[in-house]
């Protein structure tokens, strides 16, 4: 009878012990470990442009075109002026989230930490998942938007895209480098200032020089052969953003006298003739470079959507600035808290030039998928990340 005992006690203490571990396992007092954030969909997000995506690169420049005080980026995650140009996010802003990336930095400020430590590959790591070289006031011409003080132009982006390939070069090797460039986005977005600070103010006489559709060749052709030289360096994913409707801006209603808030054709008119001839080139461009992909971006066509449906997207005014003075709030530039509206996110447009976070958010979804209206032609940005090329 022992031996039986025995067992019997041995096989009801370990019935206890598995008891207890299984209820140990099925506990809510031992905490699980959150699950780790998917991978990113592209290695890097990349920013060329002008005001509607810098995000901070004014900062460290001497200019009058500096979004770094109130009421800018009151809206903002943080609730603080970034250098954005709005209440809150950008465009770039909702799209490195779609693509599971930070917040691209300003490459200034980057460039500022990795200037003094070399090329080594702790000192490009704030790089490597991208930057923004985007500038307000900048332009496509270089001159474009001087008068406000100091920016980067086109060129000078480029330039410094080819500095980070060569500074990626060196610290992680050039096929990984290249590789880099080739599997990320670069989402490009400039030309406005080359009409609101150059030809629309006839600078040095420029409109007896060029008839508008002369100008805008000369734009896309600039614009071509700074994209050819970003191919050069392995750049194969491009977003590029064709211009919003600008004569529909508060400032110009403010100066052009639009008596009940309608847009301005002859602005418009140049800008649609600008933008047909983009995206005439990103196609030529891609029968000519089979192993690039250029999604031309219709903001003009999203822009248009969003004012003649406002009550859909639920906003109160399509023509009246946020933060402004004026007919319109299109007269000054928003520089005082005091001068902004308690609800941005009824307006389309947040100051004379720039939309509120609601409109970029809207924009971004049509970049990304199209969700909607179609703005991206041949493909938006969630196809092209899948695109093997």
């Amino acid at each position: 009878m022992a031996p039986f005992l025995a067992a019997l006690l041995l096989s009801l203490s370990a019935a206890r012990r598995c008891s207890a571990t299984a209820a140990a396992a099925a506990s809510p007092s031992t905490p699980s470990s959150p699950p780790p954030p998917p991978a990113p969909l592209v290695p890097a997000l990349f920013v060329i442009g002008d005001s509607t995506a810098d995000v901070g690169t004014n900062n460290y420049l001497g200019t009058l075109a500096r979004a770094d005080r109130e009421p800018y980026g009151r809206d903002f995650d943080t609730h603080r002026p970034t250098g954005r140009f709005s209440n809150g996010r950008i465009p770039v802003d909702y799209l490195a989230e779609r693509l599971g990336l930070p917040f691209v930095p300003p490459y200034l400020e980057q460039n500022m930490r990795t200037g003094a430590g070399g090329a080594g590959l702790s000192n490009v790591d704030g790089m490597i998942q991208g930057v923004s070289y985007a500038s307000a006031a900048a332009g496509i011409i270089s001159s474009s938007g001087s008068e406000l003080g100091m920016h980067v132009s086109l060129t000078q982006q480029v330039q410094q895209v080819e500095d980070t390939y060569e500074q990626l070069s060196l610290a992680l090797g050039e096929a990984a480098a290249a590789n880099l460039f080739r599997r990320s986005v670069f989402f490009v977005s400039i030309g406005s200032n080359d009409f609101i600070h150059y030809y629309l103010r006839n600078v040095s006489g420029v409109q007896m020089r060029y008839l508008p559709w002369e100008f805008n060749q000369l734009l896309v052709s600039t614009m071509r052969q700074e994209i050819k030289n970003l191919y050069n360096i392995n750049v194969r994913k491009v977003i590029l953003m064709g211009l919003p409707p600008v004569g529909c801006a508060p400032h110009f209603l403010e100066e052009y006298g639009s008596q009940t808030g309608e847009c301005i054709d002859y602005i418009n008119n140049v800008v649609i003739e600008f933008n047909y001839a983009l995206r005439h080139m990103s196609n030529e461009f891609i029968s000519q470079h089979p192993d690039s992909m250029i999604s031309y971006c219709d903001t003009f066509e999203g822009s248009v959507d969003i004012l003649n449906n406002r009550e859909r997207y639920g906003f109160v005014t399509t023509t009246d600035a946020c933060c402004g003075l004026g007919k319109y709030g299109g007269l000054i530039m928003c520089v005082l808290p005091q001068m902004a509206c308690s609800d941005a996110s009824s307006h389309v447009w947040w100051d004379e030039f720039h939309p509120t976070d609601a409109v970029n958010r809207i924009l971004a979804d049509n970049v990304w998928s199209g969700q909607h209206t179609k703005m991206c032609y041949p493909l938006d940005l969630q196809q092209m990340v899948k695109l093997k090329l």
